[in-house]
């Protein structure tokens, strides 16, 4: 009998690769041949070509904007020739499922997998869906969910609450290593401040306004995203890194608090690790308003603190991470009745059997 082949997608942000990171060791274990198609220079490359079980191919990739542009006008010419080049690639390889993480490289990859008859699983993190996975929806057999509250907005015959999928390896982390690498001493709390895989401009902005006062407070990692080393600011108990991948899991065991956007996959793997955090979600200006939802979701159930973008202020910064500290204990308390539903074995179970129908 032939091999059990999975084709995976998903990109354009760190959070669209994590799931598939998370799940990619279970198949090379059990044998599986996998596959990876993403954008040419999205994060996903970057994330996924190196391991080398996985065999990566790039497709054109366009997105639709919520917003006039005109590139609006050109873009849906690019998810077309995406549509045949992930024709072309299912046509060649034949995979018996695809799973797809969500970013707009998945939409002609699911439309391409329904042209074939290729089932698909879709994974949502976020409470309300995409517009990517609004539109990549139809194409698929099975759509999956981190909120329970997201099967309002997916059909019925199709949706299926499984929690969040944690990568295990961050589960794993040791303290003096992460210590180490951060150069840091670890005689104060350590504060991990994090934008998402592409920085957050001003987050970092107020971050580095109130250095001074922060590191009274704190020992701090700041992950500020690629292109946002601040090379003037030289300070001890301060680190900075663009990203970081294969250190994260001893990071994040280094750390005591964070500081964070909002996105639904990092905010779960805080929350698994108990760790008390200030979230400062995306704006509505910037974003469909997805990161709010998950931040007060998170706030209604007291695992974390949330402070918007529109009130981040220098002194509001400050204030937030010192009420932050003070209830600390609380909140890990809160967190301490959060129990896993061991999504990720879930959705493994759940590809296996799509891929067998």
């Amino acid at each position: 009998m032939s091999k059990k082949r999975i084709v995976l997608t998903g990109g354009g942000t760190a959070g669209h690769v994590m799931v598939n990171l998370a799940i990619i060791p279970t198949f090379i274990n059990e044998g599986w041949q996998i596959d990876y198609i993403g954008s040419k220079s999205g994060i996903e490359r970057e994330l996924i070509e190196p391991i080398p079980e996985v065999t990566y191919h790039s497709v054109s990739t366009g997105k639709l904007r919520r917003y006039m542009s005109k590139e609006n006008f050109t873009d849906p010419f690019k998810v077309m020739k995406g549509i045949a080049q992930s024709f072309h690639i299912l046509g060649r390889i034949r995979p018996h499922v695809v799973f797809s993480k969500g970013g707009f490289v998945s939409v002609p990859v699911l439309v391409a997998a329904r042209m074939r008859g290729i089932p698909a699983v879709i994974h949502e993190s976020d409470i309300t869906p995409g517009l990517a996975n609004k539109l990549a929806m139809p194409f698929a057999k099975k759509i999956l969910t981190t909120f329970p509250e997201t099967l309002q907005s997916i059909s019925k015959n199709k949706g299926e609450w499984i929690g969040a999928v944690v990568r295990s390896e961050l589960l794993h982390g040791d303290r003096e290593k992460g210590l180490a690498y951060a150069n840091l001493r670890g005689e104060k709390p350590v504060l991990l401040i994090m934008g998402g895989s592409a920085g957050a401009r001003r987050i970092n902005e107020v971050v580095r306004e109130q250095l001074d006062q922060l590191i009274l407070q704190f020992d701090i990692i700041h992950i500020c995203g690629k292109n946002n080393l601040d090379k003037t600011t030289k300070l001890e108990g301060y680190t900075q890194f663009e990203y970081v991948n294969d250190a994260l899991p001893d990071l994040l065991h280094a750390t005591d608090f964070v500081l964070s956007r909002a996105g639904a996959n990092s905010i779960f793997e805080f929350l698994a690790l108990r760790k008390p955090m200030l979230l400062i979600p995306l704006s509505r200006k910037a974003s469909r308003g997805d990161q709010i939802l998950n931040a007060n979701s998170f706030k209604k159930q007291s695992y974390a603190h949330v402070l918007e973008e529109e009130q981040l202020t220098g002194e509001a910064l400050v204030n937030a991470l010192s009420e932050l500290r003070a209830e600390s204990s609380a909140l890990k308390q809160n967190m301490q009745n959060y129990k896993s539903v061991e999504a990720t074995e879930k959705v493994i179970k759940i590809i296996k059997e799509t891929a067998k129908k």
